[in-house]
């Protein structure tokens, strides 16, 4: 098998995942805050997951303002398997473990409720579980839209150009990985290295797959399994969740420096060079900066410029797209970019602090702490 370049040494693997009978049952567990018009589908997809073994599904219930809780309730009423648990902190880390804890069975499946499961994707993680001796499994996050706006999004998370090529957000051979979106993971395991650190508001799984992996365990990416995924619905939601993501990674880095991959610098590194091109033309504006030093200055105006192609190239060349999702992504690439660097930047000087992911949040003028 193929390591992901970057992101973790086959030296480190030592033993495999402890057994679980084939047979044994399944638990979900997604933690919920204001999913109202998705929850329903994330919900059917989950269980209609064709399983040869019993199943559950444990929903994290935050402080929703939409009636998502109301939601929740009635479908647990129509069907057993759904349990409910009471997240009044509303983070989702803390909403995991408490899921965790209520569950019952061997293996854990992480669902999002803005996602939705591909018909055979559990089936199919059990299968890779136990042939590679993993403690977690992940797949690719497909992403799809309804709107304009959404569907803009949903090109740039399933590109190398908008995400930076996670292989979850690209595909990709089956490989040890560095993390797994979502992840089917193994209980006893958990139960070693510890559950979702709480301390962490974004970039958990990351962290989690991180001890995982030092305790000698395997982390698998298998291209064969499939979730989809609905972006935010709106610019400012969208701006809101890269800020917060962004600064979270910041203060990854500074917990954990170098064992972060490479490419998340890549966007903190736009927005110095975005704001050393506005300094030299202020500089030069003013006259200020001048001749030799004035011109090798400007020099910082080539990535800009080459940025700027490589956006509208990736906007133009959309098989398919409408103008008005080709005018989108001409906003939502450099928003995502923008948004995620300088909370990056902001997370390496000072931290993440109390800051929370408010896009989920109702309210559009939700601060973000």
């Amino acid at each position: 098998m193929r390591n992901d370049p970057g992101s973790i040494s086959a030296a480190r693997i030592s033993r495999d995942a402890p057994a679980v009978p084939r047979g044994s049952g399944v638990s979900f567990v997604m933690p919920v805050l204001n999913e109202r018009d998705y929850l329903s589908r994330a919900v059917a997809s989950t269980l209609a997951q064709e399983v040869d073994a019993p199943i559950e599904l444990v929903l994290a219930l935050g402080p929703s303002t939409d009636g998502t809780t109301e939601l929740a309730r009635e479908l647990a009423a129509n069907d057993p398997r759904i349990v409910l648990v009471d997240n009044a902190a509303a983070d989702i880390p803390v909403g995991l473990n408490l899921a965790i804890r209520a569950s019952h069975h061997p293996t854990i499946v992480r669902v999002d409720a803005h996602s939705e499961l591909t018909p055979g994707y559990t089936r199919r993680a059990l299968e890779t579980l136990e042939r590679t001796g993993a403690a977690n499994v992940g797949g690719v996050m497909h992403a799809e839209g309804t709107s304009a706006f959404q569907r803009a999004a949903a090109a740039a998370y399933n590109s190398r150009i908008g995400l930076g090529g996670g292989a979850y957000h690209g595909g990709g051979t089956e490989s040890e990985a560095e993390s797994a979106y979502l992840g089917v993971m193994r209980r006893e395991v958990l139960d070693e290295v510890g559950y979702f650190d709480e301390s962490i508001r974004r970039g958990e799984d990351w962290e989690l797959n991180l001890r995982i992996r030092r305790a000698g365990y395997r982390v698998m990416f298998d291209p064969a399994l499939s979730v989809t995924y609905r972006p935010r619905e709106s610019w400012p939601r969208l701006a809101r969740q890269f800020l917060a993501t962004g600064r979270w990674r910041g203060e990854l880095v500074r917990r954990y420096g170098s064992r972060n991959s490479v490419r998340f610098f890549a966007p903190p590194a736009l927005v110095v060079t975005l704001a050393t091109a506005l300094l030299v033309r202020v500089l030069r504006g003013s006259g200020a900066l001048t001749g030799v030093i004035g011109a090798i200055a400007s020099l910082v105006y080539v990535p800009v410029a080459l940025y700027a192609a490589i956006v509208t190239v990736f906007a133009a060349a959309r098989s398919g797209a409408t103008l008005s999702e080709r005018a989108w992504i001409l906003a939502v690439v450099p928003t995502m970019h923008i948004a995620w660097g300088a909370g990056f930047l902001a997370g390496v000087a000072r931290g993440a602090s109390e800051t929370v992911d408010t896009s989920r949040l109702s309210g559009r003028n939700t601060p973000l702490p």
